[in-house]
């Protein structure tokens, strides 16, 4: 009887999930349509906030100096008290390129109480790139590779839909065995959080962004508050999200054409990156952990238990479950150019995430909640 309920129960929340969650799981939100030009191209200005980034700073600077943007352009990049020589390798990279004068540096100030790390330094190089009187911000991840059409696409989509903020979820790294294993899952599970047809839908209270790689109307975020609006938020591109899109449209979609230059070299790097902010997307809710585990185990472990343990209804019930799911992660396996048999991995994928959000837990209990390049991050956001 008890293995019916749970037969029941799974089916039920996977027919759900396919049929009444803004289709997260198709991929249909890219940035492949191109859009049209606008008459003007608009001013913009990157803001590129680097913490310790000397190994990947180089490739991500690189990209954005070699944009072919027709408009006027320029990057500031805002050094967070790096100990790598995180400066001397952008600059390098700026000089090789005859494009040192479109490149300006800006030495962070120490971090102030309420702030997490980069949303200091992004104020910082938001307050520096004001002078340009910009129409656009690029706010740009320091790990982050853009192809040279990226900026160009992205102006040309924010100007077409009036967006006051147009976001790109960029490639992660996916080569070494565990990120084949995870990383596309995380950009599922991120989806099923945020739909993005949701999140790009006026009419819906719903918001996500991607903090890699985001366009941002200038004046709209001033009248929002600025970043410091923000300040003490650990998922700071979905709170960014939220705060723009009071000021207007906001669109989010998947793309090739910015890139992630991270590695993960381990399942533990991986387990580390999800950990960081996985309590605090609960809200650091004891409660909310719990619902969350229980769910995670009736949406992922319990078809597998059912198909392997049950008889009859329940093992089909589970049988179909795990179908579904496998099912459901095949665009995203698509996208990332995986086989389509990792699908069958969902249950495993589903525990070792179960497992990072227990750890991020833990981590905040014990006081390094966030931690990140040495620094443990603030726990609120402010109101």
């Amino acid at each position: 009887m008890i293995a019916a309920v749970f037969g029941v129960a799974t089916v039920a929340v996977w027919a759900y999930l396919l049929t009444g969650r803004g289709g997260f799981w198709q991929a249909r939100e890219t940035d492949a349509a191109e859009p049209p030009a606008p008459a003007a191209w608009p001013a913009i200005v990157a803001v590129v906030p680097a913490r310790d980034e000397a190994d990947v700073i180089a490739a991500s600077v690189t990209s954005l100096l070699t944009q072919d943007y027709p408009g006027r352009f320029r990057v500031v990049l805002v050094d967070d008290d790096s100990s790598d020589g995180t400066t001397q390798a952008a600059r390098a990279a700026a000089d090789r390129l005859g494009a040192g004068g479109r490149l300006e540096i800006v030495r962070g100030k120490p971090l102030p109480p309420g702030w997490t790390g980069k949303l200091w330094a992004l104020s910082q190089g938001v307050a520096c790139a004001a002078a340009d009187d910009p129409k656009h911000l690029l706010l740009s991840d320091a790990d982050i590779a853009h192809a040279p059409d990226s900026l160009r696409q992205l102006a040309a989509r924010a100007e077409a839909g009036g967006f006051v903020l147009t976001s790109l979820m960029a490639e992660l790294h996916c080569r070494t065995w565990p990120e084949r294993l995870l990383i596309p899952a995380f950009v599922l599970f991120f989806q099923m959080l945020y739909p993005f047809r949701w999140s790009n839908d006026p009419g819906r209270r719903l918001a996500a962004g991607a903090g890699g790689c985001m366009l941002v109307d200038h004046r709209a975020l001033a009248a929002a508050g600025g970043v410091a609006a923000v300040r003490g938020a650990l998922i700071d591109d979905c709170a960014m999200a939220r705060l723009m899109k009071r000021q207007g449209r906001t669109w989010i979609g998947l793309t090739h054409r910015a890139r992630s230059l991270r590695p993960y070299l381990s399942v533990g790097e991986v387990g580390r990156m999800i950990s960081r902010s996985a309590y605090a997307q609960l809200g650091y809710s004891v409660a909310a952990l719990a619902g969350t585990l229980a769910g995670l185990g009736l949406i992922f472990l319990a078809p597998p238990a059912l198909t392997v343990f049950a008889t009859g209804p329940a093992r089909l019930a589970g049988g179909l479950a795990w179908l579904a799911m496998a099912a459901a992660y095949q665009p995203m396996l698509r996208f990332y150019g995986r086989s389509p048999l990792w699908g069958l991995a969902m249950p495993l994928i589903g525990a070792l995430y179960a497992g990072f959000t227990l750890s991020s837990a833990i981590a905040s209990w014990r006081g390094r909640g966030g931690l990140w390049k040495g620094r443990v991050q603030a726990l609120e956001e402010p109101a």
